[in-house]
């Protein structure tokens, strides 16, 4: 906790320094000038146009930049004076315009829409598209633009992450990417409390029209956090860069779930706030189950089967709000606060059927039982950020103070009733906190055309509470029983610091190098009125993270990247947690305190080409993981019953091979083709403490696969059609089920494009989808059928307001580690096909 408060101090004290706001110490007051280009024949924005700047009368630029996607242009550390400008593009002629005049009290100067004709000769050949790549390519990072998805609209996060290049959701909304379900997930490039108790749930509780893109990071540099062996997941939420008032609404009604989402921005001069506030709520859905479990390995066999329903009301929200000021040119803040809350109440009747071997004998073996269960879980919580950014007077030389603090409540409460009683009724309610609190400094320096220096610092300290309350059965009622009852806290505390080197060498050559070291201290404090045997604990580990891409342009269109990661995966509290859990009488589970992080190294091979308007993406790659976390089920005695107790322990290690093919093509000016195939091996070796209950040792192939087509009009029709299929996934004693969906969609957009309204279908010819698992270990042998309803129709609406008129967009704060090099997109657009 000292190294908190000696951060936080050094931070104030930073701040305090610069309230000045100047630069480097000098009190000079510097602004910026900043506007729009327009074509004046298409009405469409002029992008990668170069604007220069000139003193009034001057013969001699002084500075100049590169009008963006949008048109946008911003020049930045203008002192007080009048000026021209100065716009050249290929194909257009010159065009000067001004003067415009900043002054100390006024140092910025927002010169709004600035019309540019092209030449007689050019306006026959000149064509504007200012659309955006639905998929980019770029050196470190997959950036998926979710907001040009048209079948993802009225759904939530996990229907977006559906269709991202080399990310697969499961059937209870576990995210993986190539496989591998050990995922960072940010927001915003920042983590969230919420998501670290219950990701499945707060992915659930995203609206769709809530996410601007997705960012997929396979082989993160040593300036993200090492956690995660698979990757990052980014979600990027949608801003304005639009001056003044803005806005949007956006929702579906369907046969599964409803939402809506109310966007609000207000962006003048130098202050931007931005405010998003969305929900969920699905119908009250039914879903069926059959189970058997066989005992063997004994001297009465013993056989239990189950079926039964499960009725589950799920309800999410998600509101957040961001505001900006940027006292200069070289010192900005922002802040964030984002509230989370949501959950879901299940009401379950089960059959069960017991039989043994010696059933004739001894008729009191055989015998039926129901269980009526019922649970509430609810998950919220909030998550607050502020970023302070000095910029210095070298462009893209600057430093970022952050800070944040996330705080979620998990709450699991269940009742189980049988009858007749074969198992004692029971209930529990268990109640989570986790506050976590992170400080870190970022630090970019361009020190040359060569050479890109990043370094930084972070320190995170996570505080977990879970209070355990046992209730044991009095009549047809509860009562409390603080001798089973527990509470169960636990510390983490990671410190981190990362150096990362960019070199742009010649012949279209580029090395991003880097390496992070992070020391984990972690500490658990059980306690309960009852002697359970537990003991505090305590331990500590540091790991070293290097990270290196090389990379080769091949040509302006074709890229060839080499990269090695290694990442770690930490025991989380569940894994930890050293109390019974007993939420499942027949399916209990157990922490372990002496696990230890999961270790993986990544090296994968990938070539990118951009062919006109269509990507061709491929990789290869091997990654090595030791000390895996598994969990491993075995045969217990509950009472009169039989049922499995799974425990957790770093079990094997896996050598996985692996194959991505993604491509987007169009093959005509209207239709765009997607798809996207992962195949990987999985082949475990058992530790030999742990190779008796090993059953799955083979090599195993897996597969995730997306196919999708769309068709967009120029009169405002745009449909959409996608599938997803995803094979079983194994694991040491078995196999989770396989999955998959079809979704189709059509949108018209109306009102000048400001509105939409459209209606998307999913699994339209099957109401019920059926999952199946199988799991076996010495024994016992395990199988189970589950179908949950898929089939719904929705209907979908936008419509956005708003002055076009846009304002600068704004660096994002504290990403600095953006390199450029060799970045290329696809989808619908083809970047301004000149």
């Amino acid at each position: 906790m000292k190294r908190f408060y000696i951060l936080f101090a050094i931070l104030c004290s930073f701040i305090t320094a610069k309230a000045q706001f100047g630069v480097g110490g000098g009190s000079d007051i510097v602004g910026k000038i900043s506007g729009t280009l327009v074509d004046s024949v298409t009405k469409q924005p002029l992008d990668y146009a170069s604007v220069g700047l000139y003193r009034a009368g001057g013969k001699a630029p002084i500075t100049g930049a590169i009008s963006d996607e949008k048109g946008n242009f911003k020049l930045d550390g203008v002192k007080p004076g009048s000026y021209n400008l100065v716009i050249t593009y290929i194909g257009y002629p010159t065009k000067t315009v001004g003067p415009f005049t900043t002054t100390a009290k006024k140092p910025d100067n927002n010169v709004g829409s600035i019309i540019v004709s092209p030449g007689a000769k050019s306006l026959k050949e000149v064509k504007i598209t200012g659309q955006a790549a639905l998929i980019e390519n770029h050196i470190d990072k997959i950036v998926y633009n979710a907001e040009k998805d048209l079948t993802s609209a009225g759904g939530n996060a996990s229907d977006v992450l559906q269709k991202v290049p080399m990310v697969s959701v499961d059937l209870n909304g576990n995210v993986a990417i190539r496989g591998d379900q050990n995922v960072k997930v940010l927001i915003n490039g920042k983590p969230s409390g919420a998501t670290a108790a219950s990701l499945s749930d707060v992915l659930k509780s995203i609206p769709a029209d809530q996410i601007k893109s997705i960012e997929v990071i396979t082989s993160p540099s040593a300036k993200y956090d090492a956690e995660g062996s698979a990757g990052i997941l980014n979600i990027i939420t949608k801003s304005s860069n639009i001056s003044g008032i803005s806005g949007s609404v956006s929702g579906g009604f369907g046969t599964r779930q409803n939402n809506g989402n109310f966007n609000l921005n207000y962006n003048k001069n130098r202050f931007s706030l931005s405010v998003n506030a969305g929900g969920n709520l699905t119908w009250p859905q039914t879903s069926i189950s059959d189970f058997s479990q066989d005992f063997t390995g004994r001297t009465n066999p013993i056989s239990q089967t189950s079926d039964g329903t499960s009725l589950v009301k799920r309800y999410a929200s998600i509101s957040s709000a961001t505001a900006s000021y940027s006292f200069n040119a070289f010192n900005d803040i922002t802040s964030t606060f984002r509230y989370t809350k949501g959950g879901f109440n299940t009401t379950s009747i089960n059959t069960s059927d017991h039989s043994t071997a010696n059933f004739l004998t001894n008729p009191d073996s055989t015998y039926s039982y129901t269980a009526n269960g019922y649970s509430h879980n609810s998950f919220g919580g909030f998550d607050w950020t502020m970023d302070y950014t000095h910029k210095f007077k070298k462009d893209g030389h600057n430093i970022v103070f952050s800070g944040e603090w996330s705080q979620s409540d998990i709450v699991t409460d269940f009742t189980d009733r049988f009858t007749p009683q074969k198992e004692p009724n029971s209930q529990e309610n268990i109640n989570g906190t986790n506050n976590e609190y992170t400080l870190q400094a970022d630090y970019t320096n361009p020190v040359s055309k060569l050479l890109k220096v990043e370094a930084g610092g972070k320190e995170i300290i996570r505080r977990l509470s879970a209070d355990n309350e046992v209730f044991d059965p009095s009549g047809n009622d509860f009562v409390y029983d603080p001798l089973n009852s527990s509470v169960y806290d636990y510390h983490q505390e990671v410190t981190a610091a990362y150096t990362v080197l960019t070199f742009t060498l010649p012949k279209s050559w580029s090395i991003l190098a880097g390496g992070r070291f992070e020391n984990t201290d972690i500490a658990g404090f059980p306690s309960s009125a009852g002697d359970q045997g537990l003991m505090p604990f305590s331990t500590d580990y540091q790991i070293f993270i290097p990270s290196l891409t090389i990379q080769k342009q091949l040509s302006s269109t074709q890229t060839l990247k080499l990269s090695y990661s290694k990442r770690i995966t930490r025991p989380s509290y569940q894994f930890l947690d050293p109390y019974l859990n007993k939420s499942n009488i027949l399916a209990q589970s157990e922490g372990n305190v002496d696990l230890s992080p999961e270790v993986s190294q990544t090296i994968e091979l990938n070539y990118n080409t951009f062919i006109k308007s269509s990507l061709v993406n491929a990789s290869v790659y091997y990654r090595h993981i030791t000390n895996v976390i598994e969990s491993i089920a075995a045969p217990i005695k509950v009472d009169t019953l039989i049922g499995t107790l799974t425990q957790f322990h770093n079990a094997d290690m896996n050598n996985s091979f692996g194959f991505n093919f993604f491509t987007s093509v169009n093959p005509i000016k209207v239709l765009t083709l997607r798809t996207n195939v992962n195949v990987y091996t999985y082949n475990p070796t058992p530790y030999a403490q742990y190779a008796y209950y090993f059953t799955n040792t083979a090599t195993k192939v897996q597969y995730n696969i997306f196919l999708s087509a769309s068709v967009n009009f120029d009169s405002g029709w745009i449909a959409e059609m996608f599938a997803v299929e995803n094979s079983a996934r194994y694991t040491l004693q078995g196999s989770s089920p396989s999955f998959s969906i079809f979704g189709v969609g059509v949108r018209k957009q109306i009102m000048k494009k400001k509105a939409s309204i459209g209606i998307n279908t999913l699994e339209p010819f099957e109401k019920y989808k059926y999952f199946n698992s199988y799991a076996s270990s010495p024994g016992f042998v395990q199988s189970s059928r589950f179908g949950f309803p898929f089939r719904s129709v929705g209907l979908t609406f936008s419509y956005s307001f708003g002055k076009l008129k846009f304002a600068n967009p704004q660096q994002k704060k504290g990403d600095t580690d953006e390199e450029k090099q060799g970045d290329q997109g696809i989808g619908g657009a083809g970047g301004g096909g000149r």
